[in-house]
């Protein structure tokens, strides 16, 4: 598969922005196209799955939004080739720094079927082969799904080694890939939780593009309007309580926490609150343990915490953190410009949902992850963070003295 995937990288790298782009369209239509198999491929994944669904499940307007998705991609600004700076020197050399595929890219992810497509149109769009390796509860929507993207690329004759999946639920098939396949694989990129990004990243004989869980704080500033916090914090705690950009901490101003977490607590209805002891005077509600502020519930339980303001906001997250996504919800523009310029973490956001930390919201069209890391890429994967570049020195005879 690694040899298949670098002759298929190759041509994918020269074949042109109009190839690409049609390969990523008659991917989608194809998706739409094999829809009842795909459904009837995840009924028998939601069949046997254990534990929480809903990253798992998929139906028809589920499928319906992984076709529009890779169709956004097709639609972004292909990145290779461009030129990201150009100079030149006394001596008349001229200087380009041009992006360029970084090979072959492979993926190991867990529970999430559209992420089979994601990856693959991203792929696709960057110039790079993937091989994906599904998790066994996924595995027969992912394969199904595959079936479908192998299918569009053919269609438009495009090589289907461009697009390969693993076809087994053998866990030893993980160890093999992260061995780099004789020197084929380019990059390994994990996406699920952290005992998956630390076998990664603990086995791994090739470069890791990390992506941890995340843990992700909304601080409701002593400024904030009532209004806006309480919708902020329900739309970030349960629009999907599964997705890794959901609200696992509430940081609350200690000056406006009498007056405020009443109607926070309210508007999370059927959510679990946990807080510490101030929380707990100001609403009943479970006390909060150290492991709390640690977890990544990806469920409707919510932590809560009372702060003195921006300063204990920093600190708390700086401690607890996983340098996902945090937001303040603040009227003062300079609190609030605060807390952006200190919390280090790949997203922060201001008086907005800690849920719009998708690629998709960013306009990539779809992400292959968040990296939460500091090298090379941060933030949600798209087309241009899976380039890396190459100069090109034009010259007219120089020799160097």
């Amino acid at each position: 598969m690694g040899h298949r995937a670098r002759a298929a990288a190759a041509t994918l790298r020269n074949a042109s922005v109009a190839d690409r782009t049609r390969a990523i369209q008659a991917m989608a239509a194809a998706i739409r196209r094999h829809a009842e198999a795909i459904l009837s491929a995840n009924a028998r994944d939601m069949a046997v799955a254990t534990g929480h669904h809903d990253r798992l499940r998929l139906d028809k307007e589920r499928l319906k939004g992984i076709a529009a998705a890779l169709e956004t991609v097709a639609a972004l600004p292909d990145p290779v080739g461009a030129e990201t700076a150009r100079w030149q020197r006394p001596n008349g050399l001229d200087i380009a720094r041009v992006r360029v595929p970084i090979g072959v890219i492979g993926m190991i992810y867990e529970s999430r079927p559209n992420v089979t497509a994601d990856a693959a149109a991203i792929c696709v769009r960057s110039g790079n082969a993937i091989i994906l390796r599904s998790g066994s509860e996924a595995l027969q929507s992912s394969l199904a799904i595959h079936a479908a993207l192998a299918e569009g690329l053919e269609e438009v004759g495009l090589p289907r080694d461009a697009v390969q999946m693993i076809a087994t639920a053998d866990r030893d098939a993980v160890g093999i890939l992260l061995g780099g396949l004789d020197g084929a694989v380019d990059l390994i990129i994990p996406r699920g939780g952290r005992s998956l990004v630390e076998r990664v990243n603990k086995d791994a004989r090739v470069p890791v593009l990390g992506h941890l869980e995340g843990v992700c704080h909304t601080y409701v500033h002593a400024s904030a309007d009532p209004d806006m916090a309480v919708g902020i914090v329900r739309n970030a705690k349960l629009r999907r309580v599964s997705v890794c950009g959901a609200t696992e901490t509430l940081l609350v101003d200690r000056a406006v926490a009498p007056q405020l977490l009443p109607l926070i607590a309210q508007a999370l209805d059927g959510c679990e609150l946990r807080g510490d002891a101030e929380s707990r005077v100001i609403v009943p509600m479970a006390e909060a343990m150290e492991a709390d502020w640690h977890a990544e519930y990806l469920a409707p339980v919510l932590a809560i915490r009372t702060v003195a303001g921006v300063d204990e906001a920093v600190a708390h997250i700086a401690r607890y953190g996983t340098g996902h996504t945090e937001a303040i919800v603040a009227s003062d523009p300079a609190a609030a410009e605060e807390f952006l310029n200190r919390v280090d973490s790949a997203m922060v956001m201001w008086n907005a949902s800690t849920q719009f930390a998708d690629g998709g919201e960013f306009g990539f069209g779809a992400e292959i992850g968040i990296a939460t890391g500091r090298l090379h890429a941060r933030g949600p994967v798209g087309p241009e963070q899976l380039t890396t570049f190459k100069y090109v020195v034009r010259g007219t005879g120089q020799t160097r003295p």
